[in-house]
C-alpha cells in the first residue's frame, strides 16, 4: 500500500511540474544554424588565374560550391573587346569559357563577370569577379580611374559605361566599338585595370540603341579633350556627360488635331485664384488666334485708371496670351478685352466685350531668401538654381557673396550652381564635333525649405 501511494505521489509531482513549465516554455524545431552569407570562392582555374603565354581558347573555373549564372548579357565585359562573344556554360561547381575570336599577341585580357555569378541556395553574389590572362610574357598592370558626372544636374548615372579606344581618331567612337569598357558605380566612379602603357581616347556613353557607338545626339555622352595614358595620367579624370538634344518622346505618335470649335472662348489663368506677383496674367483660348489687337485691350487699376507700362504677348501656339507688369502687392486690376480684339482662324470673334477683375498676392505670401556664399568663383558666371524634382523652377545670376530675394515662392527646393559660360542664363550642352564641352552644374546636395512671411537664410561653402 505504501508503495502504491509513493507511485501516486511521484506521478503528481511530475504532472505539476509539466503544468508549471508548460506556461513558461514553448517547444520549437531546432534551428539550422546561421544563414550562409558567403559568396562562391574560386578554388581552381585552368589555365591558372593571371596565366601568361596563353594560346588556347578554353578556360575552366571551379568554385567551392554549386553556382548559378544570370544576366550575362548585362554583366559580362571582356577587355580588349572581341567581335564574337564567347560561349559560357556552367554545371554545378564548374564554369567553362570557350573563346571564339583569335587573340592578339602580347596582350592582357580580362573577363569581368560583374554580378552574374552567385551560389545556388542563398543567391550570394560573387561581385565583380574577373579572370585575367595574357598572351605575352607579362600581365599589364596599369590602371586609369575617374568620375562621370551629369553636366546638367551635377548628379550621377550608374547605367553609363566608360569607353577606351586604342584608335585615337576622333570618329572612332562613332564608327567602332571600344577596346576597353568600365562600369560606373553609384557615385559615378570608374576604374580600368590591366592596361598597357599606350595612348587612348576616353569617352562615356549611355548606349540608347545597343550599337555601343555614339550615333545619336539624344544619347548621354562625354568626351575627354586629349588622349590619356595610364602611365602618366595618375590623377582622377573628370568626365561630364550630356545629351546634345532632348529625346522627342512624341516623335512616332500620330496625333489628330481636334477640329476648331465653332465659338471662340477663353479661360483666365487666375480664375478663382490670386495673381502671382512673379508671373504674368494669362488667357488661354480654345482656338489658335490669327488676330490679337492689343489696341483693343486695356489693363487698369481698381478705379479703371489705365496702367501705362505693361506688355502683352502671344505664344507660338497662338492660343495663350500673357499680360505682364510690375504688379503691386494686394492690389486689384481690371483687364478689358473688346470682342474684336481677337479672332481665330475660322473668323470667329468673342461673343462680347469682357472685363476681367483680379487681385494680386501680398508680400506676406512669399518668403525672403538670403544665401551667403564662400569660395564661389564669380569669374565663372555662377547662377543659383532652385529645383523641384528634376525641374529647375527658378534661376538667378550671383554677382556677390550674398544673394537676396524678398519675394520667393514658398516650397522645398534643391540647390545647385550653374557655371554659365555664355551668360545666357541657362544650361547649354556640349558638341562633340566642335570639341565644345557642356556647361557644368555643381549639385550642392542641399535642400532649402522656404516658408511664407519668413526670413530663410543659408550659408553655402563650396
Amino acid at each position: 500500500m505504501k508503495k502504491i501511494l509513493s507511485i501516486i505521489a511521484l506521478a503528481a509531482v511530475i504532472y505539476s511540474t509539466i503544468v508549471y513549465t508548460s506556461g513558461c516554455a514553448q517547444i520549437s524545431a531546432p534551428t539550422g544554424g546561421p544563414t550562409d552569407s558567403i559568396p562562391p570562392k574560386l578554388v581552381k582555374a585552368a589555365p591558372d588565374l593571371y596565366s601568361t603565354g596563353f594560346s588556347g581558347n578554353r578556360i575552366t573555373l571551379t568554385f567551392n560550391e554549386n553556382i548559378d549564372v544570370q544576366e550575362l548579357q548585362n554583366n559580362l565585359i571582356i577587355s580588349p573587346a572581341q567581335k564574337t562573344s564567347p560561349t559560357i556554360s556552367y554545371n554545378r561547381k564548374s564554369l567553362s569559357i570557350r573563346l571564339k575570336d583569335s587573340l592578339q599577341p602580347n596582350t592582357t585580357y580580362s573577363i569581368d563577370f560583374g554580378n552574374a555569378i552567385k551560389d545556388v541556395h542563398e543567391g550570394n553574389i560573387l561581385k565583380n569577379f574577373t579572370y585575367v590572362f595574357a598572351t605575352g610574357k607579362a600581365i599589364d598592370s596599369l590602371t586609369l580611374s575617374g568620375k562621370v558626372t551629369l553636366a546638367e544636374t551635377g548628379k550621377t548615372d550608374s547605367t553609363i559605361q566608360v569607353l577606351l579606344y586604342r584608335n585615337t581618331n576622333d570618329t572612332a567612337v562613332q564608327k567602332t566599338k571600344a577596346d576597353y569598357i568600365a562600369r560606373v558605380d553609384g557615385n559615378g566612379q570608374f576604374q580600368f585595370r590591366f592596361l598597357p602603357e599606350k595612348n587612348f581616347r576616353l569617352f562615356a556613353l549611355k548606349d540608347g540603341d545597343g550599337s555601343k557607338t555614339y550615333n545619336a545626339k539624344t544619347e548621354l555622352f562625354a568626351f575627354y579633350d586629349t588622349t590619356v595614358n595610364p602611365a602618366t595620367n595618375i590623377n582622377t579624370i573628370q568626365l561630364f556627360a550630356y545629351a546634345e538634344q532632348k529625346p522627342d518622346n512624341n516623335k512616332n505618335i500620330s496625333v489628330l488635331k481636334p477640329a476648331a470649335e465653332k465659338k471662340l472662348k477663353y479661360i483666365a489663368g487666375t480664375t478663382g485664384q490670386i495673381q502671382d506677383l512673379l508671373l504674368p496674367f494669362e488667357l488661354s483660348f480654345n482656338n489658335p488666334l490669327q488676330l490679337f489687337d492689343t489696341a483693343k485691350t486695356l489693363l487698369t487699376d481698381s478705379n479703371f485708371k489705365p496702367i501705362r507700362v505693361y506688355q502683352s504677348k502671344i505664344d507660338q501656339s497662338r492660343k495663350i496670351v500673357t499680360i505682364q507688369t510690375n504688379w503691386i502687392p494686394g492690389a486689384t486690376y481690371n483687364y478689358i478685352i473688346q470682342k474684336e480684339a481677337v479672332q481665330d482662324s475660322a473668323g470667329n470673334y468673342l461673343s462680347r466685350t469682357d472685363t476681367l477683375r483680379f487681385s494680386t498676392k501680398n508680400t506676406a505670401d512669399y518668403g525672403t531668401v538670403t544665401l551667403r556664399f564662400s569660395n564661389l568663383d564669380f569669374s565663372l558666371n555662377p547662377v543659383i538654381q532652385f529645383s523641384d524634382g528634376e525641374t529647375v523652377k527658378y534661376s538667378y545670376p550671383v554677382i556677390s557673396s550674398e544673394w537676396t530675394s524678398k519675394l520667393f515662392p514658398p516650397g522645398e527646393y534643391a540647390l545647385s550652381i550653374l557655371y554659365d559660360n555664355n551668360k545666357n542664363g541657362k544650361w547649354d550642352p556640349g558638341k562633340y564635333l566642335s570639341g565644345t564641352q557642356p556647361e557644368k552644374v555643381a549639385n550642392l546636395n542641399l535642400k532649402l525649405a522656404v516658408k511664407a512671411n519668413w526670413d530663410n537664410e543659408r550659408d553655402i561653402r563650396l
